[in-house]
């Protein structure tokens, strides 16, 4: 196996306005550099003054280079069955493939991002920038923001990686869309303006049937996904059909999940019912005991179960957090499902040693420990309260909003940003109103447990 190790110095911008000033390619065989290939490139248009100080590439250096159209056929033949590697690959593959979109080829290889792998097999650094980095690891970098001098250390930041562990670089192998094996109707086009950003997406077969729903912070990765999942017959089966794909950002990872949840109900499309599993597999909940007093347990969520305080994705994730509000509000470990006794009426260790107040063995008011119970609850709960969580919006102009009020999920919608310095009884005419159900009211608790500091307006 070989890996084409790649850096290019651009004009500067996105992937789809830069035009390629420098290339550089290494050729590794998974122990050493083997070949390479490097170039200046006349860009064909004037290169910004601010991108020549950072790389040194003038526009007197690149008149007499050849064009990208020229060195096409040397890209392609030099990368050829190799992995393509490049320290955040997204940008130098991304500009890569543009060139040759514009010239009428599709080009596609398999590909290998040093920055991820790096978190992974060498995790601790402070900064995986490939100065920073290349610092930390005594790689010596000659032409910094110059391709050759980047790509060339690049490679010997793979030879190490390689070295650590090269099966669990394997992992970070990520194949490319084959369109061969997709519906002859998708348009691969279309998907090539989907944003890596959150929101939802929808699947349509041929008869333009929706058969799938699904969220995701970044949509155009978890849709190449799908689109590379042929492991498993189901996968398969539905990459198959995929015939059409629509998208909508929400900015927010809160209103993605609230939103898929709400359109899978409405829709119930096929492989959402095939394949769904829900993530909130155990829930929190409270009883009151022969005695009076509030009991804490964790338990597997059903269909028939109550509302729980909070949801966790794994009973640890449960157990941890029952720790954790043991300390917080002074409980007895024992009410809380986390310490077994010989007899139902012995006190629990800590009780023994006087650190519990003893509601194990009613030494305890009712009332006093009931109190503290009462807390918890609140503190999980937002039963009676009214106000806006406020969330990014889908783009610097504007923030989202999820609606509460009188502890129901109203909606959500999206405010302009010079409206927020406003009174959010203004906002109301921003949002969409949905509807509430189990199934939203877990997910919000959920948000609001794992992440207590979401922004908050109250109404």
């Amino acid at each position: 196996m070989f890996y084409a190790i790649t850096d290019i110095e651009t004009t500067g911008g996105s992937t789809k306005v830069s035009k390629i000033t420098e290339i550089a390619i290494y050729k590794h065989d998974g122990e050493r550099v083997v070949d390479s290939f490097s170039t200046l490139v006349n860009p064909e248009m004037p290169i910004p003054e601010f991108i020549s100080r950072l790389t040194g590439i003038s526009d007197d250096m690149v008149k007499d280079a050849p064009k990208f159209f020229e060195i096409a056929r040397q890209i392609i033949e030099f990368t050829e069955d190799c992995i393509f590697v490049a320290h955040n690959v997204g940008f130098d593959y991304g500009v890569i493939r543009h060139e040759f979109k514009l010239l009428g080829y599709d080009y596609r290889r398999p590909q290998l991002c040093t920055v991820r792998a790096s978190r992974f097999v060498i995790p601790g650094h402070d900064s995986y920038s490939l100065g920073k980095l290349s610092r930390s690891l005594g790689i010596e970098l000659n032409g910094r923001h110059r391709a050759g001098g980047d790509a060339l250390a690049t490679a010997e930041l793979f030879t190490i990686l390689v070295q650590k562990d090269a099966r669990g670089l394997q992992t970070f192998i990520q194949e490319e869309v084959n369109p061969k094996i997709l519906h002859p109707n998708l348009d691969l086009e279309a998907l090539e303006e989907i944003p890596n950003k959150t929101g939802v997406y929808k699947f349509f077969n041929d008869a333009n049937q929706l058969i799938y729903i699904g969220k995701s912070k970044h949509i155009r990765k978890r849709i190449d996904q799908h689109l590379r999942n042929n492991k498993t017959v189901k996968g398969a089966t539905m990459m198959n059909e995929i015939a059409r794909i629509e998208f909508e950002l929400t900015g927010s990872e809160l209103i993605a999940l609230l939103y898929e949840s709400e359109l899978i109900k409405t829709h119930k499309p096929l492989y959402n019912r095939a394949l769904r599993r829900n993530n909130f597999t155990f829930g929190l909940f409270v009883y009151e005991d022969e005695y009076g007093y509030k009991q804490l347990y964790i338990e597997r969520l059903t269909k028939t179960s109550q509302l729980p305080l909070t949801t966790f994705i794994t009973k640890k994730e449960g157990t941890d957090f029952m720790h954790y509000l043991v300390d917080k509000f002074q409980l007895c470990q024992k009410m809380c499902g986390l310490e077994k006794t010989t007899s139902s009426t012995s006190g629990c260790f800590r009780y023994q040693v006087r650190s519990c107040h003893g509601a194990c063995v009613q030494a305890e008011e009712t009332n006093a420990y009931n109190g503290r119970v009462n807390e918890l609850e609140q503190s999980l709960t937002f039963d009676e309260q009214h106000f806006y969580l406020i969330e990014p919006g889908r783009d610097k102009r504007e923030k989202s909003i999820i609606w509460i009020e009188n502890g129901s999920y109203k909606g959500f919608g999206f405010v302009p940003f010079y409206m927020l310095k406003n009174h959010p009884k203004s906002w109301s005419k921003f949002v969409d109103l949905r509807p509430e159900d189990r199934d939203a009211r877990t997910i919000l608790r959920f948000f609001l447990r794992k992440y207590p500091d979401l922004q908050k307006r109250a109404i």
